[in-house]
Parts: C-alpha cells; structure tokens; sequence
C-alpha cells in the first residue's frame, strides 16, 4: 500500500477514535503508534480546514489531503528575502534569544519570506560553511575557556642562571572567540590562580562560567559526573562570583573551544616568536601582548568582524562587574587538632578553640593570615607567623584549667628553679624543651618544684641532679627518688662533684628572654 494512502487512513483513524471514540491523544498516539504531537497537528489541520465530522461519503483521500495540507501560494523568488545569516549567529549568541525569536522578527519584516522549517534548515546550512567550533552557540559573557598550550617557550632566567621552559596559559571567551594569553613559570596551583586573576582584568569582567579541563591545579580528582575542584581554585571562583564546570572526562568537544584557541596562540604567536631569545619572562610577556592585539583585531576569514568587535558588542556588555580588590590567594589545607589545641602550619603552631581537640578543621592560608573553620564556621583567627617551632596562642582558646597558666612563662620556672639549685634550673629546663609546646611541661614543673615544701631544697636539687644522671625527667622520678632517700646514696658512676649535661634540646635560659 503506498505510504501516503496509509497516512491518510491513519489520519481517519485519528478522527474517528478522537470524535466517535472521545478518547484521550495519548490514547490515540498509543493506539495509532505514532507521537501525541502528531495527534495534536492533525486535529489542529482539523479545525483549520473547516470541516466536519464525520466527514461526506464524496470526499476521498486526495480531497482530504488538500483539505488538510492547501499548498502555500507561489511567491516570487525577488519578494522571499534571504535572511543575513551571520546576522542571525550573532544574534543568536546573546542572552535567551531564540531562532523563533529571530524568524518572528525576519517575518514581520518580510511577510512573504520562509517560513519557520525552512528557515532553520537554511540557517543550518549556511553554519556548515564556518569552522565546527566557531559555529557553537555560546551565550555572550556566559563561557571562559581556560588551558595550557602544549608549547612552551625557552627563557634564560638570569636569576637562577639556567634555561627554563616557559608554560603559556590561555583563556577565550565562547561567544566572541576573545583570546588572552600569557607566559608563567608553572602549572602549579599559584601560577594557575594569577594567570585567572590577570585574565580576568584583561577581560574587564567575569564570566558565569569558567571552563578548565581538568588539570591537577583546578581539580582535585577527575570525575565524570562530579568532578573534585581544587579548594583554593573554589574559593577564588566564589571570591569573583563565579562557577567552575570543568569539562567532562574522554568528551572532546567539551574544550574544542579552548583548543582551537591554543592552536590560534601556537600559530599567531608562539610561531612568530620561536627564533627570539628572551632573558626574562617579564620580557616575554610583553612580547605576547603586542601579538595579542593583532590577533584580536585580525578580520574573520568567514565571519564579519574580528575578534575585539565581537568581544565590544557581545560579552563586554554581558560579563560581570570585576571585585574592587583583586583576589587574594589563599591555600587551603585540612588540619588536625592537637591535644594541646593547636594547629600546624609550615611548623608553626596556633591555638584553636579546644573544644575541637581530636577534630579535622580547613585552613584558610594567606600571605598575612591564618583563618580557620570547622564545618563552614570560622572558629579561630591569626597573623601569620613564619617562625618555625613556635606558637601562636590565644587565651580564650584555652581551657579554664589552662587559663591559670597563662601568666606564667618558660624563664619563670627556670628562675624559680635556679633559686633551689643548678641542677634543679637544668632538670626544669630539659623538661620544657622536651614538650613540643612548652606549655605542656609547666604542670610537670610545677609538681617538681613544689616538693621542696615536703623536702627541703638540697635533697630537691640532690634529687634532681640524680635525675638528670639516670634520664629521669619527669615529676614522677623526681618524686620517687625522694620517696625512697635515693638522693642521699652514691650517685652511679659519678667521677666528680658537679655534672655537666650536654643535649642538643637544651637551649639555654637565654632563650626564653
């Protein structure tokens, strides 16, 4: 049976089950197997047609079919306006504009033009004859495309004295092709950070949406669906108000933007530059801005325009406002409480609220600061310090059994010792080096020096000086020793009066001055 009787019996079909029936479209789409929308167009031809049902004995298919389907009345080829189609791709670029949109304003303009099929497909045609990734519809100040090149560029770095390859970062906005470029030591997280900040101001503006591939600097852990973004590459992105999609993992046309973008870069600048010498990457830098503004404002091969003037009328206008300060940046790590309520930072130790004891906190790293939070919350702040070994303490961190021991100091108890014998200052202080917090020995010293209330001072320092002998640091040998007279028998091995201990945490009471 030809096709176009039995789409014409369908159509009855439709009818009948519709009006003698009275049943539901998707009813009739399943009864028919065909698609509810398909329903929907032959009853609308229905009503258009003005007919009736059930239809008259003498109207056979092809009578329907005209009915149904009146052809279009010929219109003159110089009256059907072909639409500027490089028009349209523009256009179709700015925000929530449609090729609906844009056939209704061409229609209203030109009443006898195509209508909307054949306006699409014309449209699609034409998109063939420019480059795949150029004919992408990207929203305007929706996209930054950002990645390394694969080519780098050798500097003589004068300082470190040494030939080094330098990394060329690159970034381009979707919708007008847009290009930043610039030279940096690495690809490491602080070089990618500053290489976004700076593309962020040469474009004057943020994106909604920056678009890396996933490089270790920007995510932590590739995923397909959920990918890990790097901590300090989300705070930045929150910092500008932004969003960090990285591309999907093994799906290529996902950063086809950014790699024709590179290999634009590679051909227009690193090129023209491969027989240059450059002796610092301040030198080099300035050479890729020069060839940036050439490239630029060099004219589309199959689009009008270049790259500037798409930028000045498409994403400029659309692009975020930039923050007032640049962003800072700041590292991020996962720190675990000590027992003393401190944390480590390149070995310098800061107190937290000790309710946290044996929690995980992140850490916010600056240059100046160091902040802290548990759960989102901040929970501490400090003035970075870059003395190693150290400690940063606050006294509201401090538990109120602690708090007590704030106004004591490391020099007061060696003072205090000094005052009962050598041997004892000696014992107090290899007991406060020992602690990695000296803090953590003031108890212990304190029990020391308080037996002199139930021993008199020279069977303390007596005892003390056996301590230091037999490796005894601690309250509970100094303790014993006494309990058991110890102090007053022969010391072991001693050759002379006076004992003399050499350790290498032994600093001295100068230290603590």
């Amino acid at each position: 049976m030809p096709a176009e009787r039995l789409t014409m019996r369908k159509i009855r079909e439709v009818f009948r089950l519709k009006f003698d029936c009275d049943i539901s479209n998707r009813q009739i789409a399943k009864s028919c197997n065909i698609a509810r929308s398909t329903v929907a167009e032959y009853l609308f031809r229905f009503q258009q047609a003005a007919v009736s049902w059930p239809l008259a004995n003498d109207i056979d298919d092809n009578q329907l079919e005209q009915l149904l389907y009146p052809k279009l009345p010929a219109v003159p080829a110089d009256q059907r306006v072909v639409p500027d189609w490089s028009y349209i791709h523009q256009q179709l670029r700015h925000k929530s504009v449609t090729l609906m949109l844009l056939w209704q304003e061409y229609k209203e303009q030109f009443p006898q033009g195509y209508q909307y099929s054949q306006f699409c497909h014309l449209y699609r045609q034409w998109t063939h004859q420019i480059d795949p990734v150029m004919r992408q519809e990207h929203r305007a100040g929706e996209k930054l495309f950002v990645d390394y090149a694969g080519q780098t560029v050798p500097v003589y770095d004068l300082h470190a004295n040494q030939m080094r390859e330098a990394q060329i970062f690159v970034a381009v906005l979707g919708a007008s092709n847009y290009t930043y470029a610039e030279a940096t030591w690495s690809q490491a997280l602080p070089d990618w950070i500053a290489s976004h900040r700076r593309a962020f101001a040469f474009f004057t503006g943020v994106p909604q949406i920056v678009v890396p591939d996933n490089l270790k600097s920007g995510v932590n852990k590739a995923c397909f669906y959920e990918p890990d973004i790097n901590p300090t590459y989300l705070d930045m992105a929150n910092y500008y108000d932004t969003v960090v999609i990285p591309t999907r993992v093994r799906k290529a046309k996902d950063k086809a933007k950014v790699e024709v973008a590179v290999q634009v870069v590679e051909r227009w600048i690193l090129a023209r530059i491969r027989n240059r010498q450059f002796f610092s990457l301040r030198q080099l830098n300035e050479t890729i801005a020069e060839l940036l503004i050439k490239l630029n404002t060099t004219a589309f091969q199959k689009l009008p325009g270049c790259r500037k003037q798409m930028f000045e009328a498409l994403d400029k206008p659309a692009l975020k406002p930039l923050a007032v300060q640049p962003y800072a940046y700041a590292e991020w790590k996962i720190a675990a409480v000590n027992i003393d309520y401190h944390i480590e930072v390149d070995f310098h130790y800061y107190s937290v609220p000790y309710q946290l004891i044996g929690k995980k906190i992140d850490v916010r790293i600056t240059e100046n600061t160091i902040e802290c939070f548990y759960k989102s919350k901040p929970v501490a702040s400090h003035i970075r310090s870059y003395l190693k070994g150290r400690h940063t303490t606050l006294t509201e961190h401090m538990p109120k059994s602690h708090q007590q021991w704030a106004k004591w100091s490391p020099q007061r108890f060696i003072n205090w010792a000094a005052k009962i014998g050598p041997h004892t200052a000696q014992l107090i202080e290899v007991i406060l080096n020992s602690r990695k917090h000296p803090q953590q020995g003031f108890r212990s010293c304190m029990g020391i020096l308080r037996l002199a209330k139930s021993y008199d001072d020279q069977r303390l320092e007596a005892a003390c000086r056996r301590a230091l002998i037999i490796g005894g640091t601690s309250y509970k040998s100094v303790a014993s020793i006494l309990k058991y007279n110890l102090d007053q028998k022969p010391l072991p091995g001693s050759t002379s009066a006076e004992v003399v201990i050499n350790h290498k945490n032994i600093r001295g009471a100068h230290y603590y001055q």
